[in-house]
C-alpha cells in the first residue's frame, strides 16, 4: 500500500524535524501523514480516492468516530498555514514547539485509528 508507506515516512520525518526544531515542516508532515493514512483506508474500503486536503471530509466519508473528526478539524488548517504563509491573519505564522507537539499527538491518534481499521 503505497499511501500507507508514504504516511509512515511522513511520520518518521515529522518526528525528526520536530527534534531539530523545524516546527512548521514537522506540522506540515503531520497533516500529510494523517491525510495519507485516511486515504489508505478509503482505498482499502474500495472507495474512490478523493483529491482533497480536508481531513474532516475524509474522516466523515469513512464514518470515523467523533473524536477522530475533532482531531481532523484541528489538523486540517495546518496544510494551508504551512504551505501558504501569507494566507492567514498572521503573516508567516511561527509554529511553536507546543503547537507542533499537539500536531504530532493528533496525527498519531488519527493514524492509530486508521491502522486499527485497516
Amino acid at each position: 500500500m503505497k499511501w500507507w508507506e508514504h504516511a509512515l515516512k511522513d511520520i518518521d520525518t515529522a518526528k525528526i524535524l520536530y527534534k531539530i526544531k523545524k516546527y512548521d515542516y514537522s506540522s506540515f508532515l503531520c497533516q500529510q501523514a494523517a491525510e495519507k493514512a485516511l486515504k489508505t483506508l478509503l482505498l482499502k474500503k474500495n472507495y474512490e480516492l478523493i483529491k482533497t486536503h480536508d481531513l474532516v471530509l475524509l474522516a466523515r466519508k469513512l464514518n470515523a468516530p467523533e473524536y477522530i473528526i475533532q482531531l481532523c478539524k484541528y489538523l486540517t488548517p495546518v496544510y494551508v498555514e504551512t504551505r501558504y504563509p501569507d494566507s492567514g491573519e498572521k503573516k508567516f505564522k511561527q509554529f511553536t514547539s507546543k503547537e507542533t507537539k499537539q500536531d504530532l499527538e493528533s496525527m498519531e491518534k488519527i493514524v492509530k485509528w486508521v491502522k486499527e481499521n485497516l
